[in-house]
């Protein structure tokens, strides 16, 4: 449920009483999806320890925010409701999504909330995130610095909103950072997914929405299991949290308990996804940001349906879903599989980090310049080595009936 009372510390007209530490600059983390929320999780780590910041982090309204309240308990952050965030100031609002950013009273850093900017925008075609629609209102910017993956971004930018080139801010992907810092990791993720000596990780990656392979995974799903012989193939799914929190959590493993009888291994929507995507071997997806980011990883990807006319044809998504192989349901999937192996291997290690990142790499360093230039404060101390994400519990990974 969310947080209805407005809260009285650390913000308010009266938070200076009642504060133990007095004169910090507020930062708002406004987090309107569960996917948003981890987006905006790999770059709050840059500035939450530093004592002259105060975090406050708010539910924002979005069709898809159911879940965004328990995420935010698990993190443990002190949440405000979002009537009062959007009537206090703050030096700083942080978002990974546009709903109502008019609305913050500070300036406003905006991120990608995918693998770079994959979609159109409704039926004008343009690129979502980097349209007129969501970065003006009544013809002025919303948005203090927008944060971009990739150099070519800056010409889709001057096409569609020639006044936001002024706050871009060419700093690659920290997710793909993330994912590169945790490769060191990969023994003790494939341990924790079940993955022992002898045996491949085949992931399977659903986005949301009619064109995803969750909505027909009825078609997929008996066949692969039936193929993947358990004693060479461990199969694991990871499925968009917009399906997880849209449907239900009781709904989805139900759906899934014949695929889960019969040996799939469910990720469930709390476990870092990077630590599957570092382990498997393979990866059979759809036009989602993690069929890209395996991709651009190094894995063999085999891509199912691709909605053409949704993807920003420029997109990683796009280049990927036309050079990848596609998967053929009627043909047997270990030699498609091999297939795909093969043709990974026939490209350059970084051919789609290059389409995803221009700054593989630099990410961090780049936004943590980024943000304490707009808070106004001098960056403490060094930039720090990336952390790999935790290893998963395997008991949260396997889940019994």
């Amino acid at each position: 449920m969310a947080v209805q009372e407005w809260q009285s510390v650390p913000v308010g007209p009266v938070a200076s009483r009642y504060v133990t530490r007095s004169e910090c600059k507020t930062v708002l983390i406004a987090v309107h999806t569960v996917v948003a929320g981890h987006r905006l999780m790999d770059v709050v780590g840059l500035i939450e320890s530093d004592p002259r910041l105060q975090l406050v982090y708010s539910r924002a309204p979005d069709v898809f925010g159911g879940g965004v309240d328990e995420h935010l308990r698990t993190l443990g952050a002190l949440e405000i409701p979002w009537a009062q965030a959007t009537h206090e100031r703050f030096d700083l609002a942080l978002a990974a999504a546009h709903t109502d950013l008019d609305r913050i009273n500070a300036p406003v850093m905006v991120f990608p909330h995918g693998a770079a900017f994959g979609k159109r925008a409704g039926g004008n075609g343009q690129v979502y995130g980097l349209d007129s629609g969501r970065l003006l209102r009544d013809g002025r910017l919303v948005v203090s610095s927008l944060v971009l993956s990739h150099e070519s971004q800056l010409e889709t930018l001057r096409e569609q909103c020639p006044p936001a080139l002024d706050v871009a801010v060419v700093a690659g992907d920290p997710c793909f950072d993330l994912l590169a810092a945790s490769t060191r990791l990969r023994a003790d993720y494939r341990w924790a997914f079940g993955v022992r000596p002898g045996r491949e990780l085949v992931l399977l990656a659903s986005t949301w929405g009619p064109h995803s392979l969750f909505s027909r995974f009825e078609r997929y799903l008996p066949h692969l299991l039936k193929q993947l012989a358990p004693d060479r193939f461990r199969v694991a799914m990871l499925i968009h949290p917009a399906v997880w929190f849209g449907h239900g959590r009781r709904q989805v493993r139900n759906w899934l308990a014949a695929a889960r009888d019969a040996g799939l291994v469910l990720v469930e929507p709390e476990v870092d996804w990077r630590a599957a995507v570092v382990a498997a071997d393979y990866v059979i997806g759809d036009h989602g940001s993690t069929t890209v980011y395996s991709a651009a990883l190094g894995r063999p990807v085999l891509c199912t349906d691709l909605p053409v006319d949704s993807l920003n044809p420029d997109s990683p998504q796009s280049l990927l879903g036309m050079s990848a192989p596609r998967l053929v349901r009627s043909r047997p999937v270990v030699p498609q599989l091999r297939a795909a192996a093969e043709w990974r291997a026939g490209l350059a290690h970084d051919a789609f980090a290059r389409q995803l990142t221009s700054r593989p790499g630099q990410a961090h360093r780049v936004l943590r310049e980024e943000l304490y230039r707009l808070l106004g404060l001098r960056m403490p101390g060094r930039h720090r080595a990336l952390d790999p994400v935790p290893v998963p519990a395997p008991v949260h990974v396997v889940q019994e009936r």
